[in-house]
């Protein structure tokens, strides 16, 4: 009996022995075939991930390293103007010295419906904080080369212009915190005001911390079926915040693409590294299609949602000093003034009857 146990368990090992490679190797033979299957699954993804990214990026309206014939080839799509200078790692538009105006702008007008622009830049400088400036400008506008006061470009511009303001000119609001990105959409007659920081003519923005930096700062501008998203990566998270978003926004085709700063009293470096256009495409139904417009003049289809609020601040206590004494004296002299009138009135009654 002992021996027949025996000789069971011994054959139970050996069956087990045989069956546990076969299993083992079975399950090998399918996590293997699941492994190929999904690899060759992928790859055609991701090759096509890539020839989207290659397809769809538009080389003759972007701008990265190496700049090769930038400002200076015939052949190059970009025009320098200003303090502009070409390095191997940026494009300078303007250093750090005062009173100094830089830009760069495409040779070649835009006619994509449908597009995105990826830009990564650097403000930096040795001053403190709201003692630097002025700021730097993304453009798509009609006209190009157009010195100006506003970032460096001409006031009163046709098209859209992204703003990133490192200076608050506008000392009695407190609405906000600097450096600012905002969008404005010029149609010739609206003109940016410095004194205020723009805001009667801003359609939307956010506080972006990208002065001294100490991570890549980046912004991108998406346009699509007249809609306009502004996103910044400034913290180095390596995600997208949202900025603006305007619907009804309306732009013409034609226009350049640009980038432009200007220093003042105060100064800083403004270094564009790159700028990278991609077309965007997007589908749309008979419906858009049809209600789809030629468009002569930027606008916006609903300026009310724009609503735009300064608050003042109330007078210090030395000007409501100043204010109450000059009120007093002004009285004072009226006093005075009614007196005499009055008293001469009443010497010319009283010679009548005699």
């Amino acid at each position: 009996m002992v021996a027949t146990v025996t000789m069971s368990n011994l054959d139970l090992l050996r069956s087990f022995c045989f069956l546990c490679p076969m299993f083992l190797l079975k399950n090998i033979r399918k996590i293997t075939f699941m492994f190929v299957t999904v690899c060759l699954l992928m790859s055609p993804s991701l090759a096509e991930e890539q020839e989207f990214v290659d397809d769809f990026l538009k080389r003759e309206y972007s701008l990265a390293k190496p700049y090769r014939g930038l400002g200076l080839s015939s052949s190059s799509h970009w025009d320098l103007m200003g303090t502009a200078m070409v390095t191997p790692d940026y494009v300078r538009l303007t250093p750090d010295l005062q009173s100094r105006q830089g830009a760069v702008w495409s040779r070649i007008p835009f006619f994509e419906r449908d597009w995105e622009l990826k830009v990564q830049f650097k403000i930096h400088g040795v001053g403190k904080k709201n003692l630097n400036g002025d700021g730097m400008a993304i453009w798509l506008t009609k006209d190009r080369m157009q010195n100006g006061p506003v970032f460096g470009n001409m006031n009163q511009f046709v098209g859209l212009g992204i703003l990133l303001d490192t200076y608050p000119n506008a000392d009695k609001t407190h609405d906000r915190s600097f450096p600012y990105v905002s969008v404005m959409l010029g149609n010739g007659t609206l003109s940016y005001d410095h004194d205020s920081d723009g805001r009667h003519t801003e359609l939307g923005g956010c506080t972006a911390m990208v002065r001294n930096a100490i991570y890549d700062t980046f912004l991108l501008v998406r346009y699509s079926k007249n809609r306009l998203k502004l996103m910044v990566d400034v913290d180095g998270k390596q995600e997208w915040k949202d900025c603006a978003d305007i619907t009804g926004l309306r732009l013409p085709p034609g226009y350049f693409f640009g980038a432009s700063s200007a220093t003042g009293d105060l100064s800083d470096n403004h270094d564009l590294i790159s700028m990278k256009l991609y077309q965007l495409t997007i589908e749309r139904s008979l419906e858009e299609e049809q209600e789809e417009e030629d468009v002569t003049v930027p606008r916006v289809d609903d300026m009310d949602q724009f609503p735009v609020e300064i608050q003042q601040e109330g007078m210090s206590g030395i000007q409501f000093f100043f204010t109450l004494l000059f009120s007093i004296l002004g009285l004072g002299v009226l006093a005075v003034v009614g007196l005499v009138v009055y008293g001469r009135w009443k010497e010319n009654r009283r010679k009548r009857f005699y």
